[in-house]
């Protein structure tokens, strides 16, 4: 049974309701999280999906949006219950989070025009081109208002009916509380934000060239704020045996770049955040702003509508992670019995006696198009020159540059705008492994890096701490609660960047950048 650092007995917790719930939708698994008084996970429940690529385009459908909701709260109600000795029917709050960006176009009847596009679809550069230059603000392919006037200029039938436009998150929301509004750190991924004013930026919607966008776009709201409750319908799609009843209050639906921060408590000017799963982005919170636009750097905000810069690369640990099932395959096939966990955390604790550069091997992860470097599609790769020195641990340890290659590119363009990063904090599944990705990712950003006991739980429970704080928030602004209430006390470890290791590093990185011709060939090849 888990017990709440604070003391809180959890049965009785969840039976009073003093909970929150938090449900981000990743891009290979729904999670769910339980969280008590103290903040500490109390249950969870998970569900796989994977995007689907369809005429050129990655989605998913709505049905499978909603199954994979429903089957991820049952998971949660289930083992509440059988950890806890009780299911829970009410919480103090919910919040839902989902991978950021993409587009969702609607008609006035609520009906979806054309099938979900995600943020790894980059077949928006025109549109992209044309409102960075137009606003004079990066505006990255992913980005929803780059979806929407890339199918405004391709003169797609269905833009005459758009009625509203949102992203996954707010979707979901919607649905469960009739409420069209965004988080303010997700509204910033789908038009830029006006720091100052916490609103979409009013010069930059009078300058759009297309639609009147303004009355398209979902209503914009801070960590805290009242986003709605939970209606019967939304509670009958979220749990349809009827256990969770209506009426639950939800926090501002929000990105899963935001909740990353809230998770790691990296919300302060000065300190920033690396989530590491489909896709790697690093976000900082900057003091002041950028003196340039750089297409490498998104500028987003916080939660509570603080600027940030963000560093995003559509391709993360999944290539890592798909060179760790065959080498668990080839370990059944030896007929070991070893988990797919025992078998991944082997093979990074054998990336730290490779080679500081790796042997010499040069490793490309690029499932999809990386528009930091420049490309459109990707193919994943793995190189070497016939001098270099191939053994496990060096293919191992160039797996994991690859994973954090592109992001060094983004990161360095960051430190030529003078900035400086106090506190640098990761997390996602790759750390759960200690010690090792950490340091390489140490190595490969030239800054401490920090993980802390939260670091494995990533968004959902980021979620569910906003959630948990629309309570307070009359109290304590988002900043001071994480600081005095969720992170007071917490353990964390952080890791200098190794001399030996940066060197290492660097030299893969001049490699890397010199190789992405190669790169570029397979695409054409291939």
């Amino acid at each position: 049974m888990t017990v709440d650092p604070h003391g809180a007995d959890p049965r009785e917790a969840i039976a009073a309701g003093r909970t929150a719930i938090g449900i981000e939708l990743g891009s290979t698994r729904i999670k769910a999280v339980l969280i008590g008084p103290g903040h500490a996970p109390l249950a969870s429940g998970s569900h796989d999906w994977e995007n689907q690529f369809v005429d050129r385009v990655w989605t998913y459908s709505l049905d499978a949006v909603w199954s994979g909701l429903q089957a991820a709260v049952a998971s949660l109600l289930a083992d509440a219950e059988a950890q806890h000795g009780v299911r829970p029917t009410t919480v103090g709050a919910i919040g839902v989070s989902a991978m950021m960006h993409g587009y969702l176009a609607f008609d006035a009847a609520g009906e979806l025009l054309v099938p979900f596009r995600t943020w790894r679809n980059t077949t928006t550069g025109p549109a992209a081109a044309e409102l960075t230059e137009l606003f004079g603000h990066n505006i990255p392919l992913r980005w929803s208002i780059a979806h929407l006037r890339q199918a405004e200029l391709d003169a797609e039938p269905h833009v005459p009916d758009i009625a509203f436009v949102t992203t996954l998150a707010g979707y979901v929301h919607w649905t469960l509380t009739g409420r069209k509004v965004l988080g303010i750190g997700d509204a910033s991924g789908l038009f830029p934000i006006d720091t100052a004013a916490k609103a979409y930026d009013e010069r930059m919607l009078a300058a759009y060239p297309g639609l009147d966008v303004a009355p398209l776009l979902p209503e914009v709201l801070l960590a805290g704020q009242d986003a709605g409750r939970l209606t019967e319908a939304g509670a009958a799609l979220l749990d349809p045996t009827g256990t969770l009843q209506p009426g639950i209050p939800l926090c501002p639906p929000e990105g899963d770049a935001g909740t990353g921060m809230v998770a790691t408590n990296a919300v302060a000017p000065r300190t920033g955040n690396v989530s590491v799963g489909t896709s790697i982005f690093a976000m900082v919170v900057l003091e002041k702003p950028l003196t340039s636009v750089h297409h490498e750097l998104d500028l987003v905000t916080t939660p509570s509508g603080e600027l940030v810069a963000m560093v995003h690369c559509n391709n993360g640990a999944s290539e890592l992670g798909a060179w760790a099932e065959v080498f668990g395959q080839f370990a059944a096939a030896l007929g070991t019995t070893a988990s797919g966990d025992e078998v991944f955390g082997v093979l990074l604790r054998e990336a730290l006696r490779g080679d500081a550069d790796g042997g010499g091997l040069l490793a490309y992860n690029y499932l999809s198009g990386e528009p930091i470097t420049g490309l459109d599609e990707g193919r994943p790769l793995v190189v070497r020159t016939p001098d270099s020195r191939l053994t496990l641990a060096n293919f191992m340890r160039t797996q994991v540059y690859g994973a954090f290659g592109t992001l060094a590119l983004g990161m360095r363009v960051l430190r030529g705008e003078g900035v400086e990063i106090d506190a640098l904090f990761a997390h996602g599944g790759l750390f759960r492994t200690e010690g090792v990705a950490q340091r390489l990712l140490a190595a490969a950003v030239g800054a401490p890096v920090t993980v802390g006991s939260t670091a494995g739980e990533g968004g959902a429970w980021g979620i569910a701490v906003l959630a948990a704080h629309l309570g307070a928030a009359s109290e304590q602004d988002l900043a001071g609660y994480l600081e005095n209430d969720v992170f007071g006390g917490a353990v964390a470890t952080t890791v200098e960047p190794d001399t030996d290791d940066v060197r290492g590093f660097d030299a893969y990185l001049e490699r890397y950048s010199a190789g992405l011709a190669i790169e570029q060939a397979a695409v054409e090849a291939l």
